[in-house]
């Protein structure tokens, strides 16, 4: 016992074997405590055949009225009765430490100086102990539990939302935590109580979290309950426990834990350490556009919200059409949230963070789940969810696509598929699901559908192996996936309707015939690896540098290989290569040619290829699966190096393990200084040529679209201040409503795209000149304005041609009035 927790007068404490101590903690309990001591010593008097030798502690936590008086007399009457004082008021928590650490029974009861469960309850709590529990906590929330008066309804209201917060952070399984009736094994007490350190009334919650995370089972037993009047728990006391709670949870993670956090969040930093040099001026060249239509997604979502507008739909890109949005990954479930953000700081400051921070927590997540589920070494989790969250295609996206690369929900989702597979409380874990997948929907869909997918086949796989859990498990798992549906559809029926259903929506994204990986991509290096990095042989082997959807490299596929074949008896190691395998062959697509060869090989995806949702699924993207399966391997491979009893066999294994690693370490990401915004956008000279009351547009020459979306950052620059016909986004095209990207073309935007990208200059007469002019009337054209840029003179005299005259140098650019008389 430290210096701190030995009791300031503990008066005549016997030396006798005690079979049972009660301890009593009280504060200025003159008027309740002297019926609760005779009660008691009554009953044990009564009853010592059958508690044996006792003891009745009173802490008095610095009462200021007769408290020690009561005692006195209790004492006088049965010098059983000890004393325990304190000089002054600490708390409850305090109260009970001492009476616990000054107590010798075999069993310990602690109770309330109210007693608001009677004594006679005794018998209940000590049958679970003599059942093999360490505790036996009396409770008002189980069944069989009797309320015979209760407290008054706002605490009532009170004490349950704190019981369920209690459940939800500390102790989960318990009920009622808050019960002042609780029997111990007395030397597992003595150890909870040493250890604690809160003083209030949270030291229940942690005394039961110390048994728990000690592997002492813990009896919850309905007890008889009345409310007794003059209660010392005040309404404050409530918001007390809550900051005792959190300082208890902050107190629970491991330092280990901590650091794993550290590293995450510095392993995020540094790959996107070049944009957060300056993130208004820094560009990433491997986006291709895909930085300026991401940074436009915020910024329109976030003056949508600010102006109390459908989050679902917006016209300043493909006027006068619009953008369905909801068709388009906005990633609503952080566009919206953080919309304050990006309307201080700036679209691109608030990409730069969702990149950030969503890398991290991803890791976390991953790291979160690893622990949980597969080992307990924490450096092995930690390696294990690094290449999870930093695979070379999640490094590859995180030039681009936040919505692969904020994946955090998708562990969460997974843990709790698991634990509906226990049957233990579906209808809780099947709601929470629901309301899970349904915010995922709004961070992304197409990872969902692969996260979904990868479920699936480690499901099937581990089922095979394991058939006695899968019969066990298919019920209250489907039953749980139908409560998480009824949960789920009626929060995204109506976004997913207009997906599908509203304006400028779409049946699909055609990607080309084949957008599968190469057999060679999956053993090779990606562009940004440190070490192995090789970026031509990787933009030969995929789509682009957002598309580098494997490049895992060969030794690291050697080392799987390994892992499995050592670990192949467990049927968690059977399932997960199964996944990495069926995924890698999946990401090759409907059909795939053998490397070095001309043969060509149908490939499994073509069983999906063409079905509703996958139809729109980059295939090559399949292999993003493989990143935790791989990295789940890794860790159970890691855990049995470290517990190996051989140092040569660990030392040559991590080493193994290293080699493996090292040449997928990525590189900080490229970016160069991004191109300054015309002073014609940036200092407002176009408001002097677009009327925006009148529904006007500013047209950029050529219109942005996909390969040249510029003109994006024109509009965040100016605030949204502006519409734009074209653009780079999802969009309907014909009456078969084929997804392309960006708007439906027309005459006039397709001559320009044709000079822009080709340098030739067609023919212009009457006919183009007035399809020209039909054009800027159907976009509301208020000007057409020219940058310098790549075939700018041939740009230049087209639309000479088509308006019929010259344009005007205006603040660094080339401007073409369209209004009557200019």
């Amino acid at each position: 016992m430290s210096a701190t927790q030995v009791p300031d007068v503990i008066e005549d404490m016997p030396a006798t074997s005690i079979d049972l101590s009660v301890i009593v903690p009280a504060y200025n309990e003159e008027q309740r405590l002297g019926p609760t001591l005779d009660a008691i010593v009554d009953h044990l008097r009564e009853n010592e055949n059958r508690w044996g030798e006792w003891e009745l502690i009173v802490v008095d936590d610095g009462s200021t009225d007769g408290t020690r008086d009561v005692v006195a007399a209790a004492k006088a009457r049965d010098t059983r009765v000890q004393l325990v004082t304190s000089p002054r008021n600490r708390g409850k928590g305090n109260a009970l430490r001492l009476g616990v650490l000054a107590s010798y029974g075999r069993r310990v009861l602690v109770t309330d100086a109210d007693l608001a469960a009677p004594i006679d309850e005794l018998e209940r709590l000590d049958k679970a102990l003599t059942d093999g529990h360490a505790a036996a906590i009396g409770s008002r929330a189980t069944a069989g539990a009797t309320i015979e008066r209760r407290q008054h309804r706002l605490r009532e209201l009170l004490g349950r939302a704190g019981n369920l917060l209690i459940r939800r952070i500390a102790v989960p399984g318990i009920r009622d935590t808050q019960c002042g009736f609780k029997l111990f094994d007395g030397d597992r007490a003595r150890e909870a109580f040493a250890a604690s350190r809160l003083n209030g009334w949270g030291i229940d919650v942690e005394v039961l979290q110390h048994f728990r995370r000690s592997g002492w089972p813990v009896a919850e037993v309905p007890v008889r309950w009345a409310h007794q009047s003059g209660s010392k728990v005040r309404p404050a006391d409530y918001g007390r426990v809550l900051a005792e709670l959190t300082l208890l949870k902050a107190r629970s993670v491991r330092p280990a834990d901590l650091l794993a956090m550290a590293l995450f969040l510095l392993l995020a930093v540094a790959l996107q350490s070049g944009r957060w040099a300056d993130p208004g001026h820094r560009y990433l060249p491997s986006s291709l556009q895909d930085q300026n239509q991401w940074e436009w997604f915020f910024a329109v979502t976030a003056d949508n919200v600010s102006h109390l507008r459908n989050p679902l739909f917006t016209t300043f890109q493909g006027f006068p059409d619009g953008v369905n949005l909801m068709a388009n990954t906005v990633m609503l479930g952080l566009s919206v949230p953080l919309a304050p953000l990006t309307l201080l700081a700036g679209p691109a400051f608030t990409l730069a963070l969702v990149m950030t921070l969503g890398l991290a927590a991803t890791a976390a997540a991953w790291y979160w789940l690893i622990v949980k589920r597969v080992v307990r070494q924490r450096g092995a989790a930690f390696v294990g969810a690094a290449l999870a969250a930093f695979a070379p295609p999640i490094v590859s996206h995180a030039n681009a696509h936040p919505n692969f690369v904020v994946l955090f929900m998708v562990p969460l989702i997974i843990d709790r598929a698991l634990r509906l597979c226990t049957g233990a409380r579906v209808v809780r874990d099947g709601v929470v699901l629901g309301l899970m997948v349904a915010y995922q929907i709004f961070l992304g869909e197409e990872p969902l559908l692969l996260a979904s997918l990868g479920m699936v086949l480690f499901a099937a796989a581990y089922a095979a192996a394991r058939r006695e859990v899968a019969r066990a498990a298919w019920r209250p798992l489907v039953k749980g996936l139908g409560i998480g549906a009824a949960v789920c559809l009626p929060i995204v029926a109506l976004p997913l309707y207009w997906q599908f259903f509203g304006p400028q929506s779409y049946k699909s994204v055609l990607h080309g015939d084949n957008a599968g990986n190469s057999p060679l991509a999956l053993l090779s290096f990606a562009e940004r690896s440190a070490i192995a990095g090789d970026e031509v042989t990787a933009n030969a082997l995929s789509l682009n540098p957002t598309e580098q959807n494997a490049f895992y490299g060969w030794p690291l596929a050697a080392l799987a290989f390994a892992i499995v074949i050592r670990l192949w008896e467990h049927a968690v190691v059977k399932a997960l290569a199964f996944t990495t395998i069926a995924a890698a062959l999946l990401s090759l697509g409907p059909r795939f040619r053998i490397p070095l060869t001309d043969v060509t090989m149908p490939g499994p995806w073509a069983l999906l290829a063409g079905k509703p949702l996958f139809e729109s699924v980059i295939e090559g993207r399949v292999a993003m699966i493989c990143a935790p399966a791989l990295g789940m391997l890794l860790a159970l491979a890691i855990e049995r190096l470290v517990r190996t009893p051989s140092q040569s066999t660990r030392l040559l294994g991590l080493t193994a393990v290293a080699l493996a690693l090292l040449p997928i370490v990525p590189a900080p990401l490229k970016t160069v200084e991004r191109a300054e915004v015309p002073a014609f956008i940036a200092d407002g000279t176009w408001k002097s040529y677009v009327d925006v009351d009148k529904g006007e547009t500013l047209v950029p020459v050529p219109l942005p679209d996909s390969g040249n979306a510029e003109a994006l950052h024109w509009q965040t620059a100016a605030g949204l201040g502006f519409k734009l016909p074209g653009g780079y986004f999802n969009g309907p095209y014909g009456k078969e409503r084929i997804g392309i990207y960006g708007a439906s073309p027309r005459s006039t935007s397709s001559l320009l795209s044709d000079i822009y990208y080709r340098g030739v200059v067609p023919q212009i007469g009457e006919d183009r000149q007035a399809q020209a002019k039909a054009d800027f009337a159907y976009w509301k054209a208020g000007a057409l304005v020219l940058a310098p840029q790549g075939r700018e003179d041939a740009l230049r005299a087209a639309v000479e041609k088509l308006v019929g005259r010259p344009g005007k140098w205006v603040d660094g650019v080339w401007v073409w009035d369209l209004h009557d008389g200019s």
